[in-house]
């Protein structure tokens, strides 16, 4: 494609990068949307990740686009998989009946979906989308951005888009750097948030680590991949918070960190729709340690006899967690996500050949990966890694823990915010850094979303839709759910065309009572919830 200029560019196709461009579409803006995988969809599709949500999701708690992607989801599996007529009638199907999500299903149904919302634009010339698309650097007029330059990943081919408006959806807050806009990474200092989790020092390279998710069914055969080169390190590596190798059933807990011996069982028999989600993770000794239903997003049983031999299971277990290193601002990125991607691919060999099984014998060789349902990657992991924590905008208003963390709020609830433009609920969940931090998880409140946390101090046409917004490393932990990402993304896109609309800048509808009131309601008529119901009891 030759250079181009649009309305909007997207830059990123994750969950909030589909919705920026989906909404700014419909608000008739033309939009170019790029993509640097195979895949549209971010975390719930090239990443593989069924949806965290929450325990009201069914109800409310999302805005009304998110609830209609939902909605699609589990429309296409009734239009086009064998269903039996039980799982067919359920309001609320979960394709998985797993235990993390009510929407446990498999990530190329969320890529149809997603093509099917995007189809009609891109029909009508509004929406272009540049797939296998990275930026290589930006063109920047004082505060503003003026274009962006994207490679091919395919051709080598460089394409130059210009736009007045830039939305950063990238996984890891690409733009950032490349545009000059200020950012931080990592663990901010306690001193600086005032934050009673954060550390005493700030750390930038303390973050989330990353997973790189795969696959499996189980059926007759020996399936056993080839041993990974590295798997001797990770059988061998120890870390301080972990009560046994990585390559292990054991983990901490993540509230109290004692160690915690999950099985590991395929295709359990059982009733499978007794498995739910417990959001408040109530049932700590009691509950059914299963890793297998965990994330299962196939449940044999809610299709017909014969459909699928197997149950499918998506592996995103803390035994994935790769700790070592970030994935970005080190030396060598690239060899830090492959090492990500060998330790998912040591703990399948693991799981194939070293596993403790219920009969005293060890190794499930006929666990089978399954790459050609997560976008056929070379290795048959999934075709990016699920990225927890990026680069974050400093932005005009930074959500720290002490406005959401239920400890702190009680029963005031999550701080009201003015600008509020959207609600989320997730624990403050923070995984193994690669600080050598154990698990923090932190009650939250449900929240609201300012709109000062997606406003960049500084760069005027700007805006995050991603884990690029305006929280901490401890915030973050609860703000990085699907849910969140489309929120912020759509919101974005509203924001466009409402300054489109009248001639203004976000920060001044930002500043402006009655800009910003106008902006509100929009955002009201649109089905975009800004404040929750009162809740009590969770």
């Amino acid at each position: 494609m030759p250079n181009t200029r649009t309305t909007v560019l997207v830059v990123g196709g994750g969950i909030g990068g589909v919705a920026a461009a989906l909404t700014a579409a419909r608000n008739g803006l033309n939009v170019v949307l790029t993509e640097p995988t195979r895949w549209l969809g971010g975390v719930l599709t090239s990443q593989a990740v069924p949806p965290d949500e929450h325990l009201w999701i069914e109800q409310f708690g999302s805005t009304a686009t998110y609830r209609h992607l939902r909605d699609g989801i589990r429309r296409y599996y009734r239009d086009h998989y064998p269903l039996t007529e039980d799982a067919r009638a359920q309001r609320a199907f979960n394709p998985g009946a797993a235990k993390v999500s009510d929407l446990c299903h498999e990530p190329m149904v969320t890529v149809a979906v997603i093509d099917q919302l995007l189809a009609p634009h891109r029909a009508a010339g509004r929406l272009r989308v540049l797939m296998e698309h990275v930026p290589m650097s930006a063109d920047v007029d004082g505060d503003t951005i003026r274009a962006v330059a994207l490679r091919d990943l395919r051709s080598g081919e460089t394409v130059v888009v210009e736009a007045p408006w830039v939305v950063d959806a990238t996984e890891l807050g690409d733009l950032l750097p490349l545009a000059g806009a200020e950012y931080v990474t990592g663990a901010e200092s306690r001193l600086s948030t005032g934050e009673p989790h954060a550390p005493e020092l700030a750390d930038p390279s303390n973050m989330q680590p990353v997973s790189v998710c795969f696959a499996v069914d189980h059926v007759d055969g020996d399936h056993t991949i080839d041993k990974p080169a590295e798997y001797e390190h990770f059988l061998s590596a120890r870390a301080p918070h972990w009560p046994e190798g990585q390559l292990s059933l054991t983990a901490p807990h993540p509230k109290t960190l004692a160690p915690i011996n999950h099985r590991f069982q395929p295709n359990p028999d059982g009733d499978f729709r007794a498995i739910r989600p417990d959001y408040a993770d109530h049932r700590v000794g009691e509950m059914d340690r299963n890793l297998w239903t965990f994330r299962r997003i196939a449940a044999r049983q809610n299709f017909v006899p014969g459909a699928y031999p197997s149950d499918i299971t998506l592996v995103n277990w803390p035994q994935i967690d790769y700790w070592e290193s970030p994935i970005f601002e080190v030396p060598d990125p690239k060899r830090e996500v492959q090492r990500a991607r060998a330790l998912s691919l040591s703990f399948l060999y693991w799981l194939q050949t070293e596993a403790p099984r219920p009969d005293g014998g060890t190794g499930w060789p006929g666990l089978r990966l399954r790459g050609d349902l997560l976008g056929g990657s070379s290795d048959g992991l999934a075709l990016a890694p699920y990225v927890r924590e990026a680069r974050r905008i400093v932005a005009e208003h930074t959500v720290v823990e002490q406005e959401i963390a239920l400890d702190v709020r009680g029963e005031r609830g999550a701080v009201r915010h003015r600008d509020s433009i959207g609600v989320g609920i997730y624990r403050i969940d923070l995984h193994p850094s690669t600080g050598g931090d154990p698990y923090i998880d932190i009650g939250c409140s449900p929240f609201e979303i300012p709109l000062g946390c997606i406003l960049p101090v500084r760069i005027e046409n700007l805006l995050p839709a991603a884990k690029n917004i305006g929280t901490t490393h401890i915030t973050n932990g609860a703000y990085r759910m699907p849910l969140v990402e489309w929120n912020v993304g759509e919101v974005g896109a509203h924001l466009i065309a409402f300054c489109e609309a009248n001639s203004t800048s976000p920060k001044a509808v930002r500043d402006s009572d009655d800009l910003l009131e106008a902006f509100q309601k929009g955002l009201d008529r649109e089905g975009i919830e800004r404040h929750w119901p009162q809740i009590v009891g969770y």
